[in-house]
């Protein structure tokens, strides 16, 4: 299967449709359709069956589908380097960040980077832990920090220090008034914290079942910055990780949660992929440059 060829199959796949499959790749139906036609000749076997205008994929494209996936995000990635190399730049460093790491570790560590390697370029995406994922796999970054150790086979962890989680709490909240507030304290609370099924809350879940309570949140956020707004409005208290910078946000008061579980900071990579000279310097000085208030992993 040439490369052309992968294109147009990982799009079909994708897209379910020659419509959609075309518009992604911006080319004409007629011409994808002959692409996929002649693809099925040269392997000797249908890859879809035809249903009421969609395309429905046969066991045997099924199980290339995977493989093809994996080839054609290196394929994507190639492209990205031969551009970056065509711009003439002296190296490019890519790297993802979920928001807490992105507002505490990141700043400090492209800054020190910067001023030691200064012909090297930067490329940073800021995402859910979930599309990390996709990105390592699909080449849009080298490396990425996320507080979770709970990855896929194919993405190598890196644990670099634990953090634990506090409160952030509205001007004049009773709860102000002690210096640290337990779960327990939380019952009759209106709780801003993570959605479940995410690392942070079953961290919590855990954490408040051994102390006979519940931990749920009535507000569920995706990413702890989102929980601030809440806060500032008076919704409710935020239980969010201690890693974030809170204290640079007005109209809140931040409290220690007293018996918080350990959350994970980790450096993320693709199992199997070799780092470039840069991607390597970067990572080291992730290493170097760890925040104030981590645990050791």
């Amino acid at each position: 299967m040439r490369a052309r060829q992968l294109e147009v199959f990982t799009a079909v796949m994708r897209a379910g449709t020659v419509t959609e499959a075309a518009r992604m790749l911006n080319i004409s139906q007629p011409a994808l359709s002959q692409v996929l036609r002649h693809t099925e000749d040269e392997l000797g076997f249908a890859l879809f069956d035809r249903e009421k205008g969609r395309l429905k994929p046969t066991p045997e494209a099924l199980e290339l589908y995977p493989e093809a996936e994996r080839l054609f995000g290196e394929l994507e990635g190639l492209r990205r380097m031969t551009a970056d190399l065509r711009q003439g730049r002296a190296g490019l460093v890519r790297i993802g960040c979920s928001t807490p790491p992105a507002m505490s570790l990141l700043p400090r560590v492209m800054a020190a980077f910067r001023t030691r390697h200064p012909d090297i370029a930067l490329r940073c995406n800021v995402a859910p832990v979930q599309s990390l994922r996709t990105m390592l796999r699909e080449g849009d970054t080298a490396l990425a920090l996320a507080l979770t150790d709970r990855m896929p086979e194919d993405i190598e962890v890196e644990v670099l220090g634990r953090t634990g989680f506090c409160c952030l709490l509205p001007k004049g909240h009773s709860l102000a008034a002690r210096e640290a507030i337990a779960l327990g304290d939380l019952g009759e609370e209106f709780v801003i914290s993570y959605r479940s099924a995410t690392r942070p809350f079953d961290e919590l879940d855990k954490a408040a079942r051994r102390l006979g309570h519940r931990f749920e949140p009535r507000l569920e956020i995706d990413t702890s910055i989102s929980a601030v707004g809440f806060v500032q409005a008076g919704l409710g208290i935020a239980v969010v990780d201690s890693l974030l910078p809170w204290e640079q946000f007005d109209g809140i008061e931040i409290r220690p949660l007293d018996g918080a579980p350990a959350l994970p900071l980790s450096l993320l990579t693709l199992r199997g992929k070799s780092l470039s000279r840069a991607e390597d310097l970067m990572r080291e000085q992730i290493r170097a440059l760890l925040p104030e208030g981590l645990s050791s992993p």
